[in-house]
């Protein structure tokens, strides 16, 4: 499977996305950009698809109320995530956004990896 890699369009709507919200760190990730807190990612872009890591009956209810997209790909889609175009309405994107941080901000901290000791 080939990765998808985001345009500098896409990555610039993705940075405007997070422009504002607390607490967030974004990290290159293999030619695309995640964004994180407290070391979990809640939101992912891959090619030009938004992905966020929602509660299951956030999930649900965005995936009744529009036509989502798979994050990654159709064929090993990443669980817990909903895909929308990141070119989509801001408006229409920034609750859902809000969803995924908040979901994923109440998760416990991910532990940093320790290093591996030197041969």
């Amino acid at each position: 499977m080939e990765m998808a890699k985001a345009t500098e369009a896409d990555k610039e709507q993705f940075r405007a996305l997070m422009a504002g919200l607390p607490g967030i760190e974004i990290k290159p990730m293999f030619g695309n950009l995640g964004a994180f807190v407290n070391g979990n990612m809640f939101a992912g872009l891959y090619g030009s698809t938004l992905g966020l890591k929602l509660a299951d009956a956030d999930r649900d209810e965005l995936m009744t109320s529009r036509e989502t997209l798979p994050f990654i790909s159709a064929e090993r889609p990443m669980g817990g995530y909903a895909g929308l175009p990141v070119q989509g309405p801001p408006e229409e994107i920034e609750p859902w956004l809000a969803r995924a941080l908040a979901h994923v901000a109440a998760l416990p901290p991910k532990a940093p990896k320790s290093s591996k000791p030197k041969k």
